[in-house]
C-alpha cells in the first residue's frame, strides 16, 4: 500500500466542518500515518492524533458563547480578537484537557504549518520536534491584524494559511504519494485579491516579505486548488469538502450556524466513508 497523507485546510471557524469529519473518522478508527494541518486545521489535527473525540467541537462550537472567546475588548487590551491564552493555554491545560501523552506517544506523524514573517515562507513543525505543541498551534492560528506575532526559536510566526493554505505539496514531498484532503470551502470557491493593502503595510512594515505573501495569497491559493483538481483527475487525492458554499464567516459567533456546519462535516464523512475505504484499498 502507498503511503497516504491527510491534509487539513484552515479557515478560522469554518474549521468546525473538519472537526465533524474527524470525529466520524475517530469513531470508526480511521487514522492515517501522516497528518498535516494549517491554522484551524492544525488545531483539529492535534486533537485527532490525541484521539479525543469531540474535543475540537467543545473547544469551538461549545465554547463560542464565552464572552472572552472572541471580543474586540481582547483586541484593544491584548492585541488579539480571539482570546489566545484561553484557547491555547487554559483550555488544553485546564478546561478541556488535551491528552499530551497520547499525542506524543502516537505512531502517526503530525506536521503543523506556520508562516515566518521575516522570510514570507512557510515553516513546518513536526511532532517529534515540538516541545510545546500548543504554542505551535497558536502560531499557526494567529491571523494577521487580529493576533499578535508568536515567537518560536527566534522566528516571528503567524497564520500558516498565508504561506501554505493547503499543504498538499509538502505532504507529497514528505513521501505521501496519495492524500486525503479535508477542505473548508466548496468546489467552486476561488479566493479574491486581498483588500486593505495599506493596513498590512502599516501593521507589518518591518516584514516586507510577509506583506508580499499576504497580498499574493489569493494567487497561490487558487493555483493550489487548480493543482488539487488535476490530482483528483489522476485519482491521487480524495477530497472531502462542503457540497454548498459555506455561509459562516472566518470569525463566526452564531452557535446554531457552527453546529450545522459541524454536523454537515460529520454527515458528509458518514456518506463518503464506504467510497473512501474502497479508494484506500486500491492504493
Amino acid at each position: 500500500m502507498k503511503k497516504i497523507g491527510l491534509v487539513l485546510e484552515g479557515g478560522g471557524m469554518r474549521g468546525v466542518y473538519t472537526s465533524g469529519v474527524l470525529d466520524f473518522f475517530m469513531e470508526n478508527n480511521m487514522y492515517f500515518p501522516y497528518t498535516i494541518g494549517v491554522s484551524a486545521g492544525a488545531c483539529n489535527a492535534v486533537s485527532y492524533i490525541s484521539r479525543q473525540i469531540g474535543r475540537s467541537k467543545k473547544a469551538t462550537v461549545d465554547s463560542i458563547d464565552d464572552p472572552n472567546y472572541i471580543s474586540y475588548r481582547n483586541l484593544i487590551r491584548h492585541g488579539y480578537l480571539f482570546h489566545m491564552d484561553l484557547i491555547f493555554d487554559e483550555m488544553p491545560n485546564k478546561l478541556i484537557p488535551f491528552d499530551y501523552e497520547t499525542f506524543y506517544n502516537s505512531k502517526e506523524e503530525c506536521v503543523i504549518v506556520a508562516s515566518n514573517c521575516e522570510t514570507g515562507r512557510p515553516v513546518y513543525f513536526s511532532k517529534k520536534d515540538c516541545k510545546d505543541i500548543m504554542m505551535v498551534c497558536r502560531a499557526s492560528s494567529s491571523l494577521p491584524l487580529v493576533s499578535n506575532i508568536v515567537e518560536i526559536d527566534g522566528m516571528p510566526l503567524m497564520d500558516g494559511g498565508i504561506t501554505d493554505s493547503i499543504p498538499i505539496r509538502k505532504s507529497i514531498n514528505d513521501g505521501n504519494e496519495v492524500n486525503v484532503l479535508i477542505l473548508t470551502r466548496d468546489r467552486e470557491y476561488r479566493k479574491k485579491p486581498t483588500r486593505g493593502k495599506w493596513l498590512f503595510e502599516k501593521a507589518y512594515e518591518k516584514y516586507p516579505k510577509f506583506q508580499e505573501a499576504i497580498l499574493n495569497r489569493y494567487k497561490s491559493y487558487n493555483k493550489t486548488l487548480d493543482y488539487i483538481d488535476e490530482l483528483e483527475k489522476e485519482n491521487k487525492v480524495f477530497v472531502i469538502r462542503p457540497s454548498e458554499p459555506v455561509k459562516i464567516k472566518r470569525i463566526e459567533k452564531d452557535t446554531e450556524k457552527l453546529t450545522e456546519l459541524y454536523n454537515a462535516g460529520y454527515e458528509d464523512a458518514k456518506v463518503i466513508f464506504p467510497k473512501l475505504l474502497e479508494w484506500i484499498s486500491d492504493k
